[in-house]
């Protein structure tokens, strides 16, 4: 409670001084109190057009109908998430992000970046959505497939970059409060003075709702309740030059998010602090020194679908990470740019869990389960730049270690019943990465890329059973590290100023790909199988003239399961779409005014690997719309699932989950 009402004070406290001291500074502003200090990384390097690339300006990640970080990547087609369901209705753990459709279990494939730092949960491997309002940021480069290279291992379906905005993007104070038609509201405030040479940035978020009914009204019973959420993040940040070339970042992240699923007493949660130091050099020799701490913690009850009593209570998963890389880009001369770096990541975790008898409430067993997973990463990457051709190379080595992981279970009377130690492992493995760009003409430049990648199994896959009433899946300590080769070619074509088109065809090919495997009716197992490929197209549009834009995506994927003579063979991956399409059209009258319009579509999946049960394709439309009222101050409404389309989440034998039904939002926006 504590660190909600810092949240809420970062919100409050700075608004009434802030309002007057940015009126002044807009009428004395001049060039001696311009903040000029960036809080961004090292620049993309030339051959990053190599590899496929999208990129989400603020306009794109703050306009959207939900006004949340999930909602936004979902304009990227292949983005997905393990279940179609928003970070405000949907299990944490359930939201690993994946791209190109090698999904097939609930933890991340790509890697998650803010600024520099890697956000997957140290235990789970999933990403803290709500933890990060779109608001803060400034833009989000999306590489789709790509291999890990500088990224650090765990990139296998790509990357998210996600970049803090500096305090020139946001001005001195920028704040937004929403409320919709369930009365569920929103509030956010960030105050981001100059200090120095510098400036600082301090944050914070409330979101919080009644939620609505995930259960199917023909399915609901007594016992069903909203999917109620009460969730706040808060962030404070400073950039400050500390040479002529040299700047510092500092960043501290705090936050809680409580939800309610399906059931009473279906209770989920997760908290976590993050803290991260960073060092950028622009000077001649190119450096990006970057260390942080993470220390995480989940909980999550499970309610019986047939008694409604508590038959599992995930009471305490306590982990933390830490890590950090180190990058120079020497000046070498010549047409090329070259990377040196290492970089390495540790996490660590334990469980503590009691089961319970769903007929008599009583409690059957406690279990206790843990380990600690470490990689340390060498690479080496060049771009040479001959004329209208840029070529890459890199390659990358991975010593990582698989250690101290245990599984015990105590039966009602103490006794132990079960007491696991697993063997320490460790391995090297190399990976790595090349393309090239050919700028045919002016307006157009073909692209093609080769790579390789590397993901270790999570704590979780490793260590954790989980529970989706009836099914319970189980834990495999002896996983292997998941390994992808791919290829892919494109081209970029700026047609017009402000027209451009991007079209990518790839292969993927993921080795031992961790999978959830249906063992019977009521029992599945994680396993590595021989292989997941995804092969495709994808497309993207954008075109901006004048004050009408427009943005399109779109992605076929044709993903199979490869694992001959088990049931599994041939099927798509659970929870994967063949198509995704996204499409945004924009009206911009005058300044800060927007008129804007999303509708997306993703093709039928299947919940489980067997391709029993079906989750229907489902298209929806989503409205944005922001008006001025004076000087910063805007009105700004908003409206989710327009036509109330219906979105089967979950479809266990029959038993579903619905995502968000149609919901209107306003409220007012100052700043920006």
């Amino acid at each position: 409670m504590k660190l909600k009402y810092l949240a809420l004070a970062s919100i409050a406290i700075p608004a009434a001084p802030a309002l007057a001291q940015d009126a002044t500074a807009s009428a004395s502003a001049g060039a001696t109190n311009e903040i000029v200090v960036t809080g961004q990384g090292l620049p993309q390097t030339p051959a990053t057009p190599a590899y496929d690339n999208t990129t989400l300006d603020q306009q794109q990640i703050t306009s959207t109908g939900s006004g949340r970080l999930d909602d936004a990547l979902q304009d990227v087609a292949g983005f997905q998430q393990f279940r179609r369901s928003d970070s405000r209705s949907s299990n944490p753990s359930a939201q690993g992000v994946t791209l190109r459709a090698l999904g097939g279990n609930a933890t991340s494939r790509a890697q998650v970046l803010l600024d520099g730092v890697p956000m997957a949960d140290p235990f789970f491997g999933y990403i803290p959505l709500s933890a990060i309002p779109p608001e803060r940021l400034r833009d989000i480069i999306i590489t789709r497939g790509g291999g890990t290279g500088p990224f650090g291992a765990g990139a296998v379906a790509g990357a998210i970059q996600l970049e803090s905005a500096d305090a020139r993007d946001l001005g001195l104070f920028t704040g937004e409060a929403m409320i919709d038609d369930r009365a569920e509201t929103e509030l956010s405030g960030t105050l981001a003075p100059q200090i120095g040479d510098g400036y600082a940035m301090v944050s914070g978020r409330w979101d919080r709702g009644k939620g609505f009914f995930t259960t199917p009204e023909n399915q609901r019973v007594p016992a069903t309740v909203r999917a109620k959420y009460d969730s706040w993040s808060t962030t404070a940040r400073l950039v400050e030059p500390i040479g002529d070339d040299l700047t510092l970042q500092l960043r501290g992240l705090a936050f809680e998010d409580n939800r309610v699923l399906r059931f009473a007493g279906a209770n989920t949660g997760s908290k976590g602090e993050d803290i991260s130091a960073r060092i950028v050099g622009r000077g001649p020799w190119k450096i990006d020194a970057l260390a942080y701490g993470q220390w995480r913690n989940f909980n999550n009850r499970v309610i019986s679908s047939n008694s409604y009593k508590l038959t599992l209570d995930q009471k305490d998963t306590p982990s933390e990470g830490q890590g950090g890389k180190i990058e120079v880009r020497p000046p070498v001369g010549g047409g090329h740019t070259l990377r040196l770096g290492a970089d390495f990541r540790r996490s660590h975790g334990k469980l503590a869990e009691d089961a319970y008898s769903g007929a008599t409430g009583l409690k059957t067993a406690s279990h206790f389960a843990g380990g600690t997973n470490t990689d340390w990463g060498l690479f080496a990457e060049d771009d040479w730049e001959l004329g209208p051709v840029t070529l890459t190379g890199g390659v990358r080595g991975d010593r990582y270690t698989i250690r101290n992981g245990y599984y015990r279970s105590v039966n009602a009377a103490g006794v132990t019943t079960i007491d696991n130690t697993f063997p320490n492992r460790s391995d090297w493995q190399v990976s790595w990465r090349g393309g090239a760009v050919f700028h045919a003409t002016k307006a157009l430049q073909l692209r093609a890329a080769v790579y390789t990648g590397l993901r270790l199994p999570t704590l979780n896959e490793l260590y954790r059973p989980f529970v989706v009433f009836p099914v319970t899946t189980h834990a495999n300590a002896a996983l292997k590290p998941e390994r992808l080769f791919g290829y892919e070619g494109g081209l970029d074509w700026q047609a017009t100023p402000g027209v451009k088109f991007s079209l990518t065809a790839f292969d993927n090919r993921l080795k031992d790909a961790i999978t959830n495997v249906t063992v019977d009716a009521t029992n599945n197992m994680r396993e590595n199988i021989p292989a997941i490929r995804a092969k495709g197209v994808e497309l993207t549009g954008e075109a901006h003239l004048g004050r009408f834009g427009f943005d399109g995506s779109l992605a076929y994927t044709h993903a199979r399961e490869h694992a001959p003579g088990a049931d599994l063979d041939g099927f798509r991956p659970s929870q994967t779409p063949a198509w995704d399409e996204s499409a945004s059209v924009s009206y911009r009258p005058k300044d800060r005014m927007l008129f804007s319009a999303t509708v997306r579509h993703v093709g039928r999946q299947f919940e489980d690997d067997q391709e029993t049960y079906v989750l229907p394709a489902a298209t929806t439309v989503d409205l944005f719309a922001q008006v001025p009222l004076f000087e910063k101050l805007s009105f700004v409404a908003r409206a989710e699932n327009l036509f109330d389309a219906k979105v089967v989440t979950r479809n266990q034998a029959g038993s579903e989950d619905l995502g968000t039904p149609q919901t209107f939002w306003a409220g007012f926006r100052y700043g920006f």
